[in-house]
Formats: structure tokens, C-alpha cells, sequence
């Protein structure tokens, strides 16, 4: 294991890789086009992402110090009952007892999980439920702030905005928290692989979201996520060795079927929402038609006869 436990610095060094390739995608080789955005909307609507972000970001890598990586995945399955909480509570989402119940077996599975965790640690757990939960508050305020605006970010965009204002918010608690025990170890060189990897890996992953949405839809992104984190779980206990009790297994189960329903039941709201959206066209282009046909049949009556 690499002993390096200073997550504020690793994301900052994150962060700081992540807006110069993007800068060079945007900027240099036209890759992705930027969005057009006011220093006003930049200021009240992306400034306020970037913080929330960097203490989702801050938090759920000072978790990934003392828990495991399996039982970390099995948390993160709480992010839909976030954002559909938070949702909520901005009135962004409608209240639904169907829905509820459904964020509530996710919970349910959670708990169990968490009951039989290995290696449980209520502080750490508290980090990622925090994280969690800035990064649901995030995922709305997205939104309210942008979304709403007709303003849409992909990921290589969301990087170039979002990345520098990140950057600059755990600037402020890496002074006080990680930079005075960094300046006083003497033994800490910077490894440029083990780091330039470790950022690459970060970007690359932001890319691939960026390349799989492009070509398939968000519902495959939610699919493959799903996935990878069985993947994670199955590869923390084969090759990290960590400890996967059969009770985190059946807890995670249940958690799984509930996002794997919540999942569900948005597509199938998206797609009575595309297929209203396509028989209100079609009425209107059958309107238009009638109304078409009227005018000329009016037209040809009035046409002098020889």
C-alpha cells in the first residue's frame, strides 16, 4: 500500500490535472466547444458547484483512509435516496409514498451492511454519508442552477468550469490541515508515476463517462455503474483482500434491488414522458395539416371557372 494520507493534497493534485488537460481539450485542440457563460452566472451558479464538490470530493477520499473499499461502494448506493431527498426538500422532485419506500429498502439494505461491517468506524462512516450528500446536493443544485438555464455541462466542460474553483476551495483547508505536517516531513518525495497515473486514471474517467453517455444514453451510464461496483466489491476481496462478510453481501443485495427498481421506474417515466412529448407534435403537425388542407380546398373554390 502506497502510505500517503493526506486526501486534501492528492485532490487537489486531482484537480489541478484535471483543468489543465481540459484547458488544452477546450482551448488548444478544440475537442469538446466551451459553453457560452456570463461572469454573473459563473459566480452564483458554478462557484457554489465547486465548493460542494470539493467537500464531496475532500470527505469520501478521508474515508477511503480507514474503510474499506467494498463497504465504501455499499454507502455510495445511498445516493439516489440523497438526491431524491434533497430534491424534495427543494422542491425539485414531487413527494411519492411509492418512491419513499423505495429509498427505503435502499436504507434498509445499507443498514444491514453496514451492521456487519468488519471494519466499522462510526466517524468514517459519517465522512461518507457526508460526502454522499454534498455530492447529491451538488447533482440538484446542477439543476436548479444550470439545467433550468438551458446551460449543460458534460463532463469535460464540467471539468474546465468546475475544476479551478475547486481547487482554489481546498486551497483554504490544505493550509491549515495538510501543509504544515507535509513542510515538517522531510521523508515525503513526490512520486510523478504514482501520482501521474493516479491523476490520469481520475481524467480518464471523466472521459469515458463523457465518450459513454455520447454514445449510449444516461440510463447505460446507471446500468454500468451498478456493475462496476459489484466489480469493485468482487476485486476489493480478491486482490485488496478486504473482508466481505456475507451479511455486507445480502445487505448490499437488497440495497442493489432497490436502486435497480429506482432505476427502472425512472426509465419508464422517461419514457411516458418521451412518448407524450411525441403525440403532442403529432397532434399538432395533424392540426396544421387539417388546417392546410382547409385554406387550399378554400382556395380552389374560389378559383375562377373557365
Amino acid at each position: 500500500m502506497y502510505d500517503w494520507p493526506f486526501p486534501i493534497s492528492l485532490t487537489m493534485i486531482h484537480m489541478s490535472f484535471c483543468s489543465t488537460l481540459a484547458f488544452l481539450l477546450i482551448k488548444v485542440f478544440k475537442f469538446v466547444e466551451p459553453v457560452s457563460m456570463s461572469r454573473d452566472t459563473y459566480l452564483k451558479s458554478v462557484v457554489p458547484i465547486g465548493a460542494l464538490y470539493s467537500l464531496s470530493l475532500w470527505l469520501s477520499n478521508s474515508a477511503y483512509i480507514y474503510l474499506s473499499v467494498s463497504f465504501i461502494q455499499i454507502l455510495k448506493a445511498l445516493m439516489p435516496v440523497a438526491v431524491y431527498s434533497i430534491g424534495v426538500l427543494f422542491k425539485k422532485e414531487g413527494f411519492k409514498s411509492d418512491t419513499m419506500i423505495n429509498m427505503l429498502s435502499i436504507s434498509f439494505g445499507v443498514a444491514i451492511a453496514a451492521y456487519g461491517e468488519a471494519r466499522f468506524d462510526v466517524w468514517c462512516v459519517i465522512l461518507q454519508l457526508g460526502a454522499v450528500a454534498f455530492e447529491a446536493t451538488r447533482l440538484v443544485m446542477i439543476q436548479i442552477s444550470l439545467t433550468s438555464k438551458g446551460i449543460t455541462l458534460n463532463p469535460i466542460t464540467s471539468l474546465y468550469y468546475v475544476a479551478p474553483c475547486c481547487l482554489g476551495f481546498l486551497f483554504i483547508p490544505w493550509i491549515v490541515v495538510e501543509f504544515p505536517v507535509l513542510r515538517d516531513t522531510s521523508t515525503f518525495h513526490f512520486d510523478y508515476l504514482i501520482f501521474g497515473t493516479n491523476s490520469f486514471c481520475a481524467f480518464a474517467l471523466n472521459l469515458a463517462v463523457f465518450l459513454l453517455v455520447g454514445k449510449t444514453s444516461a440510463l447505460t451510464m446507471n446500468v454500468a455503474g451498478v456493475v462496476k461496483d459489484w466489480l469493485l466489491i468482487a476485486f476489493s476481496w480478491s486482490v485488496i483482500k478486504d473482508t466481505v462478510t456475507p451479511i455486507n453481501l445480502f445487505g448490499y443485495g437488497i440495497a442493489f434491488l432497490g436502486v435497480a427498481y429506482y432505476n427502472h421506474a425512472k426509465l419508464q417515466a422517461l419514457k411516458a414522458k418521451e412518448a407524450q412529448k411525441t403525440a403532442q407534435v403529432d397532434e399538432e403537425s395533424g392540426r396544421l395539416l387539417e388546417e392546410k388542407e382547409g385554406i387550399e380546398g378554400v382556395g380552389r373554390k374560389n378559383e375562377p371557372e373557365d
